[in-house]
């Protein structure tokens, strides 16, 4: 990159006649690239002997100077001031800065100290700016400074610029946030404003994950800390978009998944190892719970999806991303508060909401269903909303709350995980291809639930067995309205990941080999498969079960629908175990597998101890 030798004097010249072409809303002399070089060396303070005291005074009022350019630009674009035709070379150089240049990573907050001119400049902006240009444009900036340095791990740094904004911006969010229960009309300059402080809030919220317990600032926590407000302003804002935005943000905080839209990589991992923030979470899930409890879910209104073009189309179904936000905040705020007993009361108050917005074309008899139903083949969120039903379902368990009645009211809650995991097998046509996938990927949370889970169902193994009565194949395709051994439909907008394979693991020229207790073992479990279908041809067929709403007793494993979906769950499990076992074997597989194959064969111990009579 080419910048000036010499910028000074001169250089503050130059910019002044594209400050004056800019008021006067005329194209600058010099061409953009030019005038954007002008900038770059002007933001970074290139001047000669910059060491020196008269070095560096030259160096920040020519700093000074570039940022007022910079953000007049910003400000009159975003405005619309200026003329379509001179609009065009001005957008221009703004592209040259942001792209090729990579100006925000080479400004003065990223060299190793806060730019005194700039943090004036924001302080003030986010003391006394109204909504607008203005305002916007140290939102902006502040969020691609925290961006980077969190990319870059500059933790000293980021505590630095975090800590010289604490004070102002805490005064901003409580300026911006409803404190009463009003009605809020956001105009467009508000909405633009309201979107800009949201992504500001949550690299906020991540550096918090990365600096530790030892920085904790008020502006870290302002989710936590301004959560009312912010679930008081998803019930009065009437802009859909803002609300929807809320949401999502609330989302990533209780999922620990804060920066996933930004590419952070290791950082995204940090993050989701970080314990020092739990209190804040557990505060926003009590709010969350309060909320709900005064019928916050009802003052809810999820627009219609809308397809290309958009216009809404007569019989879509409701918006999935915002429907899947709510019920995963919910289902997280649960799972912090596993002490509660009224858990089933909130969960109950979510699937009547779903009810009254007619998420399902089809009445859902089965409360289990409703996950499955809710986030489809959005893999990552039904990961999680499965493992946090697990979670509160195994601390019950673990609290002495076992027994059969428990068992019930898991099914009636909606929150039964053998009914989650048979309806993810069905959803994958019972495919260990699909299983094996997610346990590669990193993508998802599937790993850890996958091992949590078969912990749990090794623990009770009986329940898993009623839970597969309960989900026959033809029982799981009606509660949907889709065909039977057919992949549960998703709502509008979700992915269509589950059902299509990364790679094809049995195209192997060795796929047929075994190591001699694997292949012990699978002999067994198809074995008894086959001897107990054989047997259950001389035996009558018993009577479906009538009662949906009711968990079945043990006794029903002896059902011909109930073996039908035990043996394809259990054989789908073993060749699982074989696979990850084969892959083992040829050191191919990512990371030790020994003790997940250790519960697979668990499982499969459980399947051939079971009585068939």
């Amino acid at each position: 990159m080419d910048l000036p030798e010499s910028p000074g004097p001169s250089s503050i010249r130059e910019l002044s006649h594209c400050y004056r072409a800019l008021l006067g809303g005329i194209c600058p002399k010099l061409s953009g690239g030019e005038v954007a070089r002008l900038l770059f060396s002007g933001v970074c303070g290139q001047v000669p002997e910059r060491d020196t005291q008269e070095g560096a005074e030259t160096a920040w009022e020519l700093i000074a100077f570039s940022l007022t350019l910079l953000r007049k630009i910003c400000c009159g674009l975003s405005a619309q001031s200026l003329d379509g035709a001179v609009r065009g070379p001005w957008r221009d150089i703004l592209s040259l800065l942001f792209d090729p240049m990579d100006l925000m990573s080479h400004s003065p907050p990223l060299q190793g100290a806060v730019n005194p001119v700039w943090q004036k400049q924001c302080v003030q902006a986010f003391s006394s700016s109204p909504p607008g240009p203005e305002l916007d444009a140290c939102l902006w900036s502040l969020t691609e400074v925290v961006k980077k340095l969190l990319k870059q791990s500059h933790q000293v740094l980021l505590a630095e610029v975090v800590a010289s904004f604490d004070c102002s911006l805490t005064a901003l969010c409580s300026k911006l946030l409803p404190e009463e229960r009003t009605e809020v009309d956001f105009s467009s300059s508000w909405r633009t404003t309201f979107c800009l402080l949201l992504d500001l809030l949550e690299v906020l919220t991540a550096s918090g994950f990365i600096c530790g317990a030892g920085l904790n600032l008020r502006s870290q926590r302002i989710p936590a800390v301004q959560s009312a407000a912010l679930l008081m302003t998803v019930s009065c804002c009437s802009d859909y978009f803002v609300k929807k935005r809320i949401l999502l943000l609330l989302k990533r905080v209780l999922l620990q998944k804060l920066g996933e839209d930004w590419s952070l990589e290791g950082v995204a991992l940090y993050v989701r190892e970080h314990k020092d923030l739990r209190a804040d979470r557990c505060v926003l899930a009590q709010c969350v719970l309060q909320a709900v409890a005064a019928d916050w879910l009802q003052s809810l209104q999820v627009e219609r999806a809308v397809f290309f073009g958009g216009r809404e189309k007569e019989g879509l179904k409701p918006d999935g991303s915002m429907l899947r936000a709510v019920s995963l905040v919910l289902l997280k705020s649960v799972e912090l508060h596993l002490q509660t007993a009224a858990a089933d009361s909130y969960l109950q108050s979510l699937w009547s909401w779903l009810r009254r917005l007619d998420v399902s074309q089809t009445e859902v008899s089965h409360s289990c269903s409703w996950i499955s139903l809710l986030f489809g083949e959005q893999d990552d969120d039904l990961m999680e909303a499965a493992s946090a039903s697990l979670h509160e379902r195994s601390f019950r368990r673990c609290s002495g709350w076992d027994g059969y009645s428990v068992l019930e009211a898991a099914c009636a809650s909606g929150c039964n995980p053998h009914c989650h995991f048979v309806l993810l097998l069905q959803s994958l046509s019972f495919d260990h291809s699909i299983l094996l996938d997610f346990l590669i990927s990193s993508e998802t949370c599937f790993l850890e639930y996958f091992v949590r889970y078969l912990k749990y169902l090794r623990e009770d193994w009986q329940g898993f067995a009623a839970a597969c009565s309960h989900r026959n194949v033809k029982r799981l395709a009606d509660a949907h309205g889709s065909e039977p051994g057919g992949s549960v439909p998703p709502l509008e907008g979700s992915s269509s990941g589950i059902g299509l394979r990364l790679v094809e693991y049995d195209s192997s020229d060795e796929s047929n080999e075994e190591t001699s207790d694997g292949h012990k073992q699978s002999q067994t479990t198809a074995a008894l498969m086959t001897d107990r279908s054989s047997k259950l041809k001389t035996k009558p067929c018993s009577s479906v079960i009538q009662n949906e709403k009711v968990c079945p007793t043990a006794a029903a494993v002896l059902e011909e629908e109930t073996l039908n979906v035990l043996d394809r769950a259990v054989f789908c499990l073993s060749e699982l175990r074989q696979v990850v076992t084969r892959l083992q074997t040829k050191q191919l597989f990512p990371y030790n597998p020994s003790s997940l194959l250790k519960l697979l064969a668990q499982v499969e111990n459980c399947y051939q101890r079971s009585p068939l009579s």
